[in-house]
């Protein structure tokens, strides 16, 4: 049988196009793709929860205010839930509060509130800490401050733990630098770097919470 060597060319054309597409079509089927995972918390199936204000062992407000973010991060993140948010204050759960006793006071708010879980935490704050270092010649003296969040879920019926996490973070409030050619002063506002503390304290205690996405 004789070819037209005219078609030669696109006969050579097509078949490379189609090994082309075998071979991506392989390579396709090969590939990793990313799935999302659930939460490892999910609160949706106990409908509603409470949150108890986070203690805190100095009064610098940073118990309600690590208590508020706490609030919005978890409402973010999960849907389908009713947050009832309560103060410790609260001539009811002032005495159990006081006493310590997370189990009883968790037991307590699900008689009084009806609610199968209630979130307690508090937050650990030291004062600014001082550190340095002699490097090349130059003393650099550092001041830090470093907090705490422990965070957890308790059974309103059992008053055993559900879930729960921690987390460090420190924060730089001031910074010396002595050299033999230049020093340095720089200083911040305690008040910022507490913010920021708190910030992260909360983004890895509720890291639970997020859906992730991994790789397949």
């Amino acid at each position: 049988m004789l070819w037209n060597s005219a078609d030669r060319p696109v006969r050579t054309q097509r078949a490379l196009a189609l090994c082309a597409i075998l071979v991506l079509s392989g390579c396709g089927s090969h590939a990793s793709h990313y799935v999302q995972v659930a939460p490892r918390l999910a609160l949706a199936p106990y409908g509603r929860v409470a949150l108890l204000t986070f203690s805190a062992d100095q009064s610098n407000g940073l118990g309600p205010l690590a208590t508020q973010r706490f609030a919005e991060a978890l409402l973010s993140s999960q849907s389908g839930i009713e947050l009832i948010e309560l103060d410790t204050m609260d001539s009811s759960l002032r005495r159990l509060a006081a006493r310590g006793d997370a189990a009883a006071l968790a037991q307590a708010l699900g008689r009084a509130r009806d609610v199968p879980a209630v979130f307690v935490g508090d937050v650990k704050v030291s004062g600014a800490k001082p550190s340095g270092r002699i490097s090349g010649g130059d003393l650099k003296l550092k001041a830090s401050v470093l907090a705490e969040l422990n965070v957890r879920l308790l059974s309103t019926q059992t008053g055993g733990t559900i879930w729960r996490s921690s987390a460090e973070a420190n924060r730089a409030v001031g910074q010396v630098s002595i050299g033999s050619r230049l020093s340095s002063i720089g200083v911040r506002d305690p008040n910022d770097a507490y913010g920021d503390v708190v910030r992260e304290l909360v983004m890895n205690v509720t890291r639970d919470m997020r859906p992730t996405v991994v790789r397949q």
